[in-house]
């Protein structure tokens, strides 16, 4: 009883770390993609990985876990007494192992393997009953397969990802209207997205579902629907098919009854409506980003639980046989219901770590991206799920790789690789890191269940420390920040990058306005000292946006497409005119203003056509935020070239009329020098407001030609 309520208090940790790891496998890229806030990505992957690992999971597992182990299971000697005594404590060990290192990946926001971390751990106490049992039991074959997955199914899923994207941007994004383009061409590019969905649900969601069907005699064979094990063809109409003929039916017609439906919505859908959140294109891969984000995590769920409750059923199996291991385990509906609620509850506790760095460490993501990731991803796994290559590649890497090969669609400088090298690092670590781990807990052991009583305990109050050392750790947004992530009904989402940049913007105009306030006061010989405070106040505030932001993007919490370095570029020149704004307000208070007439009406225009430079210019930022939001698309680049030319024409209209003003100063100032140079110099610095509105905007021109 001792070593059943450990193992089964270690199982569900290692169901809470599944969760909270590898819903970032799901839920990532559209949690950094927006199109869903992190509670709604929390709640959707918890409610399809729950489903997943409760009904489509399988009623029986391999006791030796994804035949690392080579058990000879006619030999009786195996099977019974001290080898199988020490490889439920193997097991146990390798649990506990594997969910420590995954908490630890999980704190750092790493996404790790928890296939490959619950391969580590088996591999290292299979090293140690090598020794103690004097017998060949570790399969070195699969081993090297796991490894050369490190690279094949990242670089798999970043070609496809790639290559998706690329089909995206050139037929839709880069269109004259991509709202029209997407219309008919978004349901044709479904097609092909449901139809590998139909089929990777069918393939390695519901394997379990179709294998019960057949014990029910629902249907003649599994294998009418599931590809056979060993020995196919690729003749879908043979018994041996890879590809089944039932199943590529049924892929098919889900694509087709899929794009049917949305090609209706599309047709009665009003664009026009959008205001705030997503704009046009991105709106329509929104739909298609979650749906794909949903098929994801049910997979997920379907496919991991066994990581964390097939070492436990063989446990249970052991300990309810009174020593006895078999191939095969069935598993009881309370270990299933621990399982899928043990990962439930890790997604909807610690799984926003691993989202933060998948969907915005790496690079930025838009639907479109994230939708090309996740196909990119979903295919790859498809692929090297089916028997003919059955290579045991992580979903987290492909996942991981697909988002490097999107951000590469928009160049090298767009992928953050040195927070790619660190995830890469830990992939590489995960083996060793959980072997290592089930050494010494197995070790410690010693097979007793009393030695167990103290080390399991110890494990879990480390763990304890660690989450109680980091819980005010969390990720957030400055208050500086707080109000910009609010769409047109009110609802509190995520900000962009650029959207936190347009606040900025909005706050520069504001110290303009105060400032042009001031001049005219002071035009009209009243007091402007109040308006003066409000300036310096308001650009006060202005430069409290820029130092969040520019912390922000500094420690790389966003990997821009822009380049993070072009983009501190951009916020210090759009600073420099809060700035400029508040030297004029300064000036204004060291003396009266010359007291001509004509001078100072012809200040006050200047003051009119910098506030046009200023409100083009911050209509410009507005231009530039639905541009990412929108996809980059062609049309969006363009409209916003125009807007930067429309700032460049009102500086120059703000040139002319402080050259105006300045000739008139200088030729009629002789009576009152002074006055007259403190003129000039208002006047001047009023102009470098102006200046800086189009350096400014003449920043945004890489975005423009990207």
């Amino acid at each position: 009883m001792i070593v059943l309520g450990l193992s089964i208090a270690v199982c569900a940790y290692m169901a809470w770390n599944i969760g909270a790891n590898d819903v970032a496998n799901a839920m990532g890229t559209s949690v950094g993609s927006r199109a869903l806030t992190l509670k709604q990505a929390v709640i959707l992957a918890a409610i399809f990985e729950f489903c997943g690992a409760f009904f489509a999971g399988d009623a029986v597992t391999d006791t030796v876990r994804k035949g690392i182990l080579s058990v000879d299971f006619e030999n009786a000697e195996m099977l019974t007494g001290a080898f199988a005594n020490d490889l439920m404590y193997a097991f146990i060990a390798a649990m506990m192992a594997a969910a420590v290192w995954l908490t630890i990946a999980t704190r750092f926001g790493l996404p790790v393997s928890t296939t490959h971390s619950i391969i580590g751990g088996i591999l290292g106490v299979g090293l140690i009953l090598e020794v103690q049992h004097n017998m060949s039991l570790i399969d070195w074959g699969v081993v090297r397969k796991v490894v050369m997955s490190w690279v094949a199914s990242p670089l798999m899923g970043g070609i496809i990802a790639f290559l998706s994207f690329t089909v995206v941007r050139m037929t839709i994004l880069e269109a004259d209207n991509p709202i029209e383009r997407s219309k008919w061409l978004a349901p044709i590019l479904a097609l092909p997205t449901f139809f590998v969905l139909g089929l990777a649900l069918q393939f390695k969601a519901l394997k379990g579902f179709f294998g019960k069907a057949e014990s029910n005699g629902w249907i003649a064979s599994k294998y009418d629907w599931l590809p056979v094990k060993e020995n196919g063809v690729f003749n879908p109409w043979a018994e041996n098919a890879w590809f089944p003929i039932n199943s590529l039916l049924l892929a098919l017609a889900i694509g087709v009854v899929a794009s049917i439906i949305l090609f209706a919505v599309l047709r009665k859908y009003d664009f026009s409506s959008e205001k705030g959140g997503f704009t046009g294109v991105e709106r329509i891969f929104v739909w298609l980003q979650i749906i794909t984000a949903a098929y994801v995590a049910f997979a997920h769920g379907a496919n991991d639980r066994s990581n964390a409750i097939g070492p436990m059923a063989a446990v249970y199996q052991i300990l309810a046989s009174g020593g006895e291991l078999t191939a095969k385990a069935d598993i009881p509906l309370w270990l299933v219901l621990l399982g899928s609620a043990g990962i439930a509850i890790g997604v909807m506790t610690w799984g926003y770590r691993v989202m933060e760095t998948i969907g915005r460490k790496i690079t930025d993501i838009t639907p479109t991206r994230g939708f090309a990731a996740e196909f990119g991803a979903a295919t790859v796994i498809l692929m090297f799920s089916m028997p003919f290559l059955a290579v045991p590649v992580s979903t987290t890497h492909t996942l991981v790789g697909a988002v490097v090969g999107v951000g590469l669609a928009g160049g090298a400088k767009a992928v953050d690789f040195r927070v790619f090298g660190k995830i890469a690092a830990s992939w590489v670590a995960s083996l060793p890191a959980a072997a290592f781990g089930a050494i010494v807990i197995y070790v410690a052991s010693g097979s007793d269940p009393l030695n167990l009583i103290v080390i399991i305990p110890i494990a879990f109050m480390a763990v304890v420390w660690v989450m109680w050392k980091t819980k005010d750790d969390e990720i957030h947004v400055e208050d500086a920040l707080a109000d910009a992530g609010v769409d047109s009904s009110g609802k509190t989402i995520a900000p962009t990058v650029f959207e936190l940049f347009h606040k900025h913007a909005e706050a520069v105009e504001v110290t303009v306005e105060h400032m042009l306030n001031a001049v005219n006061k002071a035009v009209s010989g009243e007091d402007a000292s109040k308006e003066i405070q409000d300036t310096i106040e308001a650009e006060l505030i202005a430069d409290n946006i820029k130092t969040a932001l520019r912390e922000k993007v500094g420690n790389r919490e966003w990997k821009l497409l822009v380049g993070s370095e072009a983009f501190l570029h951009m916020l210090t020149r759009q600073d420099r005119i809060a700035d400029y704004a508040q030297n004029v307000a300064e000036q204004l208070s060291f003396r009266e203003l010359y007291d001509n007439d004509e001078a100072r009406q012809l200040l006050k225009q200047l003051g009119e056509a910098v506030s046009a430079t200023v409100a083009a210019y911050e209509d410009t930022v507005e231009v530039l935020r639905d541009v990412t939001l929108s996809g980059y698309t062609k049309q969006g680049r363009n409209q916003l070239l125009e807007m930067i030319q429309t700032v460049n024409l009102r500086e120059h209209e703000a040139d002319i009329a402080e050259a105006t003003a300045a000739g008139f100063v200088f030729s009629q100032g002789e009576n009152d020098p002074l006055a007259a140079m403190h003129m000039y110099r208002v006047l001047q610095r009023m102009d470098d407001v102006a200046n800086a509105c189009e350096s400014a905007a003449n920043a945004f021109l890489p975005v423009v030609y990207s």
